[in-house]
């Protein structure tokens, strides 16, 4: 029987947006000025799947439309090779990770686009500190289905997705304690976080219409919540999730979401289980993601008690099996569920540099160590890095990270 609702469903595609930083290689920081020739070369080889993102900085890849998980793996794999070797020859580096550990975000420079200018002076400070990196996956939804119903129903699984992907716990030279700052930076915009579980789409459209109305916003892509319906394409995008420095880790999380978006639309009853504490709890676990990452302990609402994260996955896991079997992609879940026992990058960013810090380098010193680790890896697109590198500068001791 369940084979046969299968055949119903429509092919589930799927696409994949990564942002990235460009790294200055002798100073491992951010590089001040991005050559102009970049974005030409980048969009020469790749068109219009090379973006530029709000801060100069900054870069954005996006796939073509993807139909299975290994063309996932190739697409993916030649723009970060590809936008990397441009990097490369133009004396920079590219590094996937949702915050930059060594840059200072009052150092850089917006890109100058209508868009970006307009957020920089609507949003001020907020839109300044926008150094921030995500992994972005969008899966397409049958036409008769109401995009944001759906959503609804998909958003108590959305911590999981961020504790998969956390890459960012340090910003400004700290150690900020949360193994995804980005989301606690990201939370100083309007309109992020969780979203509210609107009737339907038409409800949505309502809301978006009514701020357009009184010049809060021009269109539904202003709405930056960790998750939403596209208003580019017949897609759900998932935005919670840091930019992952592992290309498996991408590859994964993405297969996971498009698993579990069939699952829901496989299954019409899935998710309909709200109420009016259901929303504040999605973000009660997304804070616990965003401190905690893949130890984090959940708020499970209807037994009324924590979850471990492993039992919450496996849960995940279960669910979306016969859909992993349906698309092909039980490799990319097995290694999901690998992330966990292994670690994500934010885990072994922190230990990298407690090592190094223990091996006699300075904090920054460490931290240059962990920028290497980090552009080691994103560059690895078969298997990642092992090479532990040397940071340049070497001072005694570990002392407090600079402001």
């Amino acid at each position: 029987m369940g084979h046969h609702l299968d055949m119903k469903i429509a092919p589930i595609t799927y696409g994949i947006e990564e942002e990235y930083f460009l790294v200055d290689p002798e100073t491992r920081g951010l590089v001040a000025s991005v050559p102009t020739p970049f974005m030409a070369a980048c969009r020469y080889r790749f068109g219009d799947n090379v973006q530029h993102e709000m801060q100069l900085p900054q870069v954005e890849v996006s796939t073509p439309i993807l139909h299975d998980s290994a063309m996932a793996r190739r697409e993916l794999s030649e723009l970060r090779a590809g936008v990397g070797a441009v990097a490369t020859s133009m004396d920079m580096s590219l590094m996937a990770a949702g915050t930059h550990p060594l840059a200072a975000w009052d150092e850089q420079s917006h890109t100058s686009e209508a868009r970006y200018d307009q957020l920089i002076d609507d949003y001020q400070m907020v839109g300044r500190r926008n150094l921030l990196s995500a992994l972005h996956v969008h899966v397409s939804v049958p036409s008769h289905i109401d995009r944001v119903m759906l959503m609804n129903r998909l958003m108590p699984w959305l911590p999981i997705f961020l504790a998969l992907s956390t890459s960012s716990p340090f910003w400004n030279r700290r150690d900020t304690g949360l193994l995804s700052y980005r989301q606690a930076a990201y939370d100083e915009w309007p309109r992020s976080g969780v979203p509210d579980a609107f009737d339907d789409e038409q409800q949505y459209a309502s809301f978006i219409d009514l701020l357009a109305t009184c010049g809060a916003l021009r269109d539904g892509s202003f709405l930056w919540w960790a998750i939403r319906p596209s208003s580019r394409f017949p897609t759900l995008e998932l935005r919670i999730a840091d930019s992952c420095t592992r290309l498996d880790d991408a590859l994964a999380i993405a297969a996971l979401f498009r698993c579990l978006v069939r699952a829901h639309i496989r299954r019409p009853t899935l998710g309909l289980d709200r109420t009016a504490l259901t929303r504040r709890v999605v973000d009660e676990n997304r804070w616990r993601a965003k401190r905690y990452g893949t130890q984090a302990s959940f708020i499970h609402e209807r037994s009324r008690s924590l979850v471990g994260f492993d039992q919450a996955l496996e849960s995940m896991m279960k669910l979306v099996a016969p859909d992993a079997d349906a698309l092909h992609c039980e490799s990319e879940l097995a290694h999901a569920s690998a992330i966990s026992s292994r670690g994500t990058s934010a885990h072994h960013q922190l230990d990298l540099h407690q090592r190094l810090c223990e091996a006699g380098l300075s904090s920054d010193a460490a931290l240059e160590g962990v920028v290497d680790w980090l552009v080691d890896t994103t560059a690895a697109v078969g298997a990642p890095a092992s090479r532990v590198p040397t940071p340049r500068i070497i001072q005694p001791g570990c002392g407090a990270a600079k402001a």
